[in-house]
């Protein structure tokens, strides 16, 4: 059995260092900052839309995105654990779940290259089948193309497949891939969001997981 993981709101809590990231770029081009719940609600379709959403819309300019874009991948990627930490009980359900025999994934819309630094970080005892962010010329979540790309990495099938996540992009794109979906509530999305996806589960706790299996 294969399990594939979202990253923010669902193993780590990132929304404090990706909501002062943010406001830093923010400020490097003259813009009032966003609130940390502002921002909860801007994260999920990759850091391009995030920078687009904090933006006022009234300054969506190329030249302002890029600025926007330049300053907070110089900011965050120096600061991706000031404050980000694993959810409580996270390491040990996954310790549990490799024990099973289980095999683990992570699908993120994180850039690719801050996804692997932050699972290697926090998550080094570990042994995932595939460690996938956003990468160049791949579409992001909910497109399933990350799923599909897990899939033939862990050798696994679809029917033997669960994606879990804690917002409306990954309960989509588990139905785009064709999997069962488990939404998580102690991530960056109400109960309701999820809900109205009819996921396969629909957990509070990550102990929760062990049951699934």
């Amino acid at each position: 059995m294969l399990l594939i993981f979202d990253l923010d709101g669902t193993l780590l809590n990132t929304i404090d260092d990706l909501a002062a990231a943010a406001n830093h770029a923010l400020a490097a081009c003259g813009f009032a900052p966003r609130s940390v719940e502002e921002c909860r609600n801007f994260v999920g379709n990759g850091v391009a839309k995030l920078l687009e959403r904090a933006l006022p819309e009234s300054a969506h300019t190329p030249e302002n995105l890029a600025r926007m874009r330049t300053a907070f991948f110089t900011y965050y990627d120096a600061h991706l654990w000031d404050y980000t930490q694993p959810y409580a009980d996270m390491k040990e359900v996954l310790e549990s779940l490799q024990k099973r025999g289980v095999k683990l994934a992570v699908a993120s819309n994180k850039y690719h290259a801050a996804t692997q630094r932050l699972m290697a970080h926090f998550f080094p005892q570990i042994s995932f089948a595939a460690v996938l962010g956003q990468r160049e010329g791949v579409p992001l979540k909910p497109h399933p193309q990350i799923v599909q790309d897990i899939l033939s990495a862990a050798q696994e099938t679809a029917v033997h497949t669960l994606y879990v996540g804690d917002s409306d992009v990954d309960m989509q794109t588990a139905q785009n891939a064709g999997v069962k979906a488990c939404g998580v509530t102690w991530g960056f999305r109400p109960r309701e969001t999820l809900a109205a996806y009819q996921p396969a589960y629909l957990i509070d706790k990550p102990q929760q997981l062990l049951d699934l299996i």
